[in-house]
């Protein structure tokens, strides 16, 4: 009897916790809904408040429950970020803009497009102060474009260049007895290395080390342009690290003023005319957004935007990934729709399956055929995510977008050790075939598997690169060059024929309506493909998100290195992806 109420006392728990479970989501979502449709109404004499503390990615998506469900995280749109301030800046009522910067989650490419934004914004008059107790080198990137930049007198100002620091798994899959088979086509294809490398192979070091000179001197010449410093100035301070704290970052002129936020907000108060007791108008970004228009522009024609960024895979995939069978059907609907004028295709993306980037790169190929097609790409545009823009009519790249990277590998994990000398689980086939259990991961591949493997390998780059060359028009042998897994900055892959334009996104607008007749403000903007609602992500964050939410905690610092095997155990087919996971900070 005890047992009996013991378990009807746990139901009962059980439906209580799952009710105030049930009525919080259900408030969460009636209030997400609710304040979507808010308009918010500017005060004179306003200020717009950037705190960017969300990451950066080309198309916004708030989620208010991502850290109760494990669903997508919020994100900040950067369509919607720049809009913004493009409102801003004709806005009477809005008279500056605070920028209340600390750690940024953004590429440079995209900050780069978030910088330009905020200098055309200063051209109209308007003041921009920014304000931070610690900044990073990404949010100083951005704050140097200020009129008044404070630090916290405690605080401090990383700036000592980019590094790249990639995680190597060799020595773990020793341990564990994983033999991983590796197939690949190019000297810099170094996207296995973590595999069977300890470290660097000195390739990788030398398109890593390239390319990121590349980014940091197109920093470096931003960031003097704003602060009037003498640009080999300011790489001798960035290489010797000579900025330790607040008092080095004033002395060097990289900030205007050490102090605290109440000076700051006194400060913007003095600039509108108002007493130090008066309150600040701050508006804050999200809320201004709202006031966003959907589609710019007046007319019935319309350019295509197609916004492709994550990780390419077969299927249709997600809001954070570029699923072949949504984005071709994307690409599908704007080449059949008489009112799209001409397409821009903006990538963000290090790559994927070489299958899936091969179909979206057919719809690009019979789209250029009826009207204009342009590749934008933002912070990465890498391996398959430039096998997707080499069919374009026009590549506009950032100079320091992250490209290039035309190379194909596979890998073929062999866990047979590891099952049977780790944790004794051993297995046994019966083949109607010599090579019908082809591809396992229990056992080696045979010499022939081998062989045949490393050929389909070597007919997929043949393609990538004869595909590639014709796109660039220019001979395979000549474009070879260029290729064999190595990346690129835009300013590097411009000198070699990869990209035609240095750019930003506004720049391969203006080419597809060029290119397409249209007049400026004659053409509104559509958006594909069509983001999940907050609802669709709601119900999706309890499935395989949530489940993946609760592994991250369990496994703690090690996350990262489950993150890789399970990447490695899911790579079906031949891969066309950047080097390496690339985190440059």
């Amino acid at each position: 009897m005890r047992q009996f109420f013991k378990y009807v006392l746990a139901t009962i728990v059980g439906v209580i916790v799952l009710s105030i479970v049930s009525t919080l989501l259900l408030l969460g979502l009636i209030a997400g809904l609710a304040s979507s449709d808010k308009t918010i109404t500017v005060a004179k004499n306003s200020v717009l408040e950037l705190k960017l503390d969300k990451p950066i990615g080309e198309r916004g998506f708030d989620n208010p429950l991502a850290g109760f469900t494990g669903g997508q995280t919020s994100t900040l749109g950067l369509h919607e970020l720049k809009t913004a301030i493009r409102r801003a800046t004709k806005d009477d009522d809005i008279k500056g803009i605070f920028l209340n910067l600390e750690l940024v989650q953004g590429g440079m490419a995209s900050l780069e497009e978030i910088r330009h934004e905020l200098l055309e914004f200063k051209k109209g008059g308007k003041f921009i102060v920014s304000y931070a107790d610690a900044q990073s080198e990404k949010s100083y990137y951005l704050a140097s474009v200020a009129d008044k930049l404070y630090l916290n007198p405690q605080g401090t100002l990383e700036f000592n260049g980019l590094s790249s620091e990639p995680t190597y798994f060799k020595g773990l899959f020793d341990k564990l007895g994983v033999d991983v088979q590796i197939f690949r086509v190019g000297t810099y294809k170094s996207a296995v290395e973590p595999y069977f490398r300890t470290s660097m192979s000195d390739s990788a070091r030398l398109q890593t080390s390239t390319f990121l000179n590349s980014l940091n001197n197109a920093m470096l010449a931003d960031v003097a342009a704003s602060r009037n410093i003498a640009p080999a100035r300011l790489k001798v301070i960035s290489d010797s690290m000579m900025v330790h704290n607040a008092d080095d970052a004033k002395r060097l002129k990289l900030v205007t003023d050490l102090g605290y936020y109440d000076q700051a907000t006194d400060y913007m108060k003095g600039k509108l005319g108002l007493k130090k007791d008066a309150k600040l108008s701050l508006i804050d970004l999200g809320d201004y957004a709202k006031n966003n228009e959907d589609e710019v522009g007046t007319g019935t024609d319309k350019i295509a935007v197609v916004y492709a960024e994550g990780d390419i895979v077969t299927g249709k995939g997600g809001n954070s990934s570029i699923g072949s069978t949504r984005f071709a059907e994307a690409i599908r609907k704007a080449r059949l729709d008489d009112k799209v004028k001409a397409v821009v295709l903006r990538i963000n993306s290090p790559g994927g399956s070489s299958l899936a980037s091969d179909i979206i790169y057919r719809e690009v190929m019979l789209t250029k055929k009826v009207k204009p097609v342009i590749a934008s790409m933002s912070d990465v545009a890498a391996s398959g995510g430039y096998f997707i823009a080499m069919g374009c009519d026009t590549i506009v790249a950032h100079p320091t977008t992250i490209t290039g990277s035309i190379g194909v590998f596979g890998v073929l994990p062999n866990l047979g050790p590891f099952l049977s000398d780790k944790i004794g689980i051993t297995t046994d086939r019966v083949k109607t075939g010599e090579f019908s259990d082809f591809p396992t991961i229990t056992r080696a591949l045979t010499p022939y598997e081998t062989q045949q493997f490393q050929q389909e390998i070597n007919r997929i780059y043949a393609d990538f690169t004869t595909k590639a060359a014709a796109g660039r028009n220019m001979p395979v042998e000549r474009l070879r060059r260029f290729a064999s897994g190595r990346v690129w900055s835009g300013t590097d892959a411009k000198a070699r024929g990869l990209v035609d334009v240095l750019g930003s996104m506004d720049d391969a607008l203006r080419i597809a309506a060029r290119r397409a007749k249209l007049k400026e403000g004659d053409y509104r903007i559509q958006q594909l493909p069509r983001q999940k609602t907050f609802a669709e992500e709601l119900m999706s964050s309890f499935g395989t998100e949530a489940r993946m939410r609760a592994v991250k905690e369990e496994m703690g610092p090690f996350y990262p290195m489950y993150v890789q095997y399970k990447q490695l155990s899911e790579m079906r087919g031949a891969q066309a992806r950047l080097p390496f996971e690339l985190n440059v900070r």
